[in-house]
């Protein structure tokens, strides 16, 4: 414990995991995860899909995994399951109400490091993002992908921190979405939340969603981008807790990850 004080002081060491799909039915306890990343990290990323159809009750269960077991800060942003039910906001409060600090083109500081999250959306990547022309439909589509990257820009622009860290659940390149059938691509996230990140210099980037993707890339800049959907970390990693360690030094170099340490059983089932 006192190695992990002293070196807290030169880096501050970030969970992440998303896609949590917890039910009303749910077999299996979180708190065994929960308590391994306490013990591990300074502060735990949620990326999204935190509920399996978006009902309240599902939310309740987390939280109250959440009160049971967490012991350091928690950051979240929502997912599209969690908007299914219609109660995206009501979800959003029993979090807060747990403890959860819930973005939503916001952005909060833990250790003089700076957080901003954003949902994001869809839309495609690079040559190959709907463009907004034609029906009005497609308009519109397009223009929630804008909106969510506008958010995007705004919380790293209140950030005056030296190290800033993207939280979403929608990816922001094609490369953490490779391994996914190309046909849903389009789906998975759109290339407008990467401008932001780009410009803002972040250290890094922790997304979900993207069950089958692959779980690094780089945006065109060179930003590491993490994509930490519990499914795929249980079968990229299937001997480790399924979260995702990064070490960001507080002197401003870049991150370091590290998969979570070796455990005897898996610790939760795949969501």
């Amino acid at each position: 414990m006192a190695e992990r004080m002293t070196s807290a002081k030169t880096y501050l060491r970030i969970a992440a995991v998303g896609d949590l799909h917890v039910s009303k039915t749910q077999q299996v306890s979180l708190q065994p995860l929960f308590t391994q990343i306490s013990t591990s990290a300074d502060v735990l990323l949620l990326c999204g899909d935190f509920t399996d159809y978006g009902l309240p009750d599902e939310a309740r269960v987390l939280a109250r995994e959440i009160g049971s077991a967490l012991k350091i800060p928690v950051i979240a942003v929502l997912g599209n399951h969690d908007y299914e039910a219609g109660k995206a906001d009501e979800i959003r409060q029993i979090l807060t109400d747990a403890g959860v600090t819930v973005l939503d083109g916001e952005a909060t500081e833990v250790l003089g490091v700076g957080f901003a999250g954003v949902k994001g959306f869809a839309g495609g990547f690079g040559r190959g993002a709907l463009g907004p022309w034609g029906e009005r439909a497609i308009k519109a589509f397009v223009q929630e992908a804008v909106e969510e990257a506008l958010k995007l820009e705004a919380a790293l622009a209140r950030l005056r921190t030296q190290q800033r860290i993207a939280l979403l659940h929608y990816a922001p390149i094609r490369a953490t979405v490779e391994g996914e059938p190309p046909e849903i691509f389009p789906y998975l996230g759109s290339s407008r939340l990467e401008e932001p990140i780009n410009r803002y210099r972040v250290t890094a980037v922790f997304h979900g969603h993207a069950h089958r993707g692959s779980p690094e890339g780089r945006t065109s800049t060179g930003v590491p981008v993490h994509n930490v959907a519990m499914p795929l970390l249980l079968r990229t990693n299937p001997d480790r807790p399924p979260f995702l360690i990064v070490e960001v030094p507080l002197d401003g170099t870049e991150a370091a990850s590290a998969s979570a340490e070796p455990l005897g059983r898996p610790l939760v089932k795949s969501a």
